[in-house]
């Protein structure tokens, strides 16, 4: 059933109505259509009475996805909505900046260069702006469902991700993994690359008796190549600048970079949002169980 959002005067959510409840209200100008979508209407005069039921706002939290939904004691959903994350701000603010330094180099060359001048970018406990816009873009669903029906309950489902498990999973099975990996007793991982390839280029196997040794991305960083060892390799240098200017090839597999900054920005925004909002915290796998509990009664119910 289609149900039309109601605003006290104040604009204080209240219990929504029907379509045809609320066409009468407007057509005898008790209301007034306050948004079209989803559609809402004001009263314009207090209520006698302002009974409302008690609602619970369930929202899925996530980094490219939040799913929403309100339902009353009885399970009768009363708003439901999917919002889409941007995923795309790092990729605008450096078109942005693109554009202002030519824009600079044009037009006000004599200026010299400032550095250190944005406040937001030197403080303290700062989150950069795409995590800042995941953010508000829960507390904005948030919000925006407040300001249609009177939630009495909130309960957020979230999600924590370990990434260095989903990078590694061994480290499920030794556990000292953890403080010892792949690059324990090494100053980074460019020492352990020349150590694991015995300071000897990969290439050339020592032949240019060229003795500086370089690191090379197998694929490059600009096609989104990975900085693990798996991506890594020895050069000398004279094998390093003639693979570049085209004269050789390596025949090698590299690695791409994962996909693992969703994973950790799930760990962000899980904590930022209780925080700031008083809700109770459930995680998928209770969801799923309540779910499939309730699908067996259901079907217990329709058995003859």
């Amino acid at each position: 059933m289609n149900l039309v959002y109601v605003l006290a005067p104040d604009g204080t959510p209240l219990m929504p109505c029907s379509c045809v409840i609320a066409r009468l209200l407007l057509k005898e100008g008790k209301a007034k259509v306050k948004r079209r979508t989803p559609f809402t209407i004001r009263l314009l005069a207090q209520p006698v009475t302002t009974y409302t039921q008690p609602l619970t706002l369930g929202l899925d939290t996530g980094s490219s996805v939040i799913g929403s939904a309100v339902a009353n004691e009885q399970g009768q959903v009363l708003y439901l909505s999917e919002v889409s994350v941007r995923n795309d701000i790092a990729a605008t603010m450096k078109a942005r900046a693109r554009y202002r330094r030519d824009r600079r180099n044009r037009k006000t060359r004599y200026r010299k260069a400032r550095w250190l001048n944005r406040r937001n970018s030197i403080k303290t406990g700062r989150f950069s702006p795409t995590m800042r816009s995941k953010i508000d873009a829960h507390l904005r669903e948030i919000r925006f469902v407040q300001s249609l029906l009177p939630m009495e309950r909130m309960v957020l489902e979230t999600g924590t991700f370990d990434p260095h498990a989903l990078k590694n999973p061994e480290v499920l099975k030794h556990k000292w993994l953890y403080q010892q990996g792949i690059n324990y007793g090494f100053a980074n991982t460019k020492a352990y690359v020349l150590t694991r390839d015995e300071y000897t280029c990969q290439s050339c196997k020592g032949k240019s008796k060229d003795r500086r040794l370089e690191v090379h991305h197998i694929v490059f960083r600009s096609e989104l190549g990975s900085d693990e060892e798996s991506n890594l390799i020895t050069l000398c240098k004279t094998c390093h600048d003639a693979f570049h200017r085209g004269e050789i090839t390596l025949k090698r597999d590299g690695k791409k970079t994962g996909n693992l900054k969703h994973a950790t920005q799930m760990n962000s925004i899980r904590v930022q949002v209780l925080k700031q909002v008083q809700a109770e915290e459930t995680f998928g796998f209770i969801t799923k169980n309540i779910a499939n509990w309730q699908v067996c009664q259901r079907n217990i119910v329709l058995m003859p």
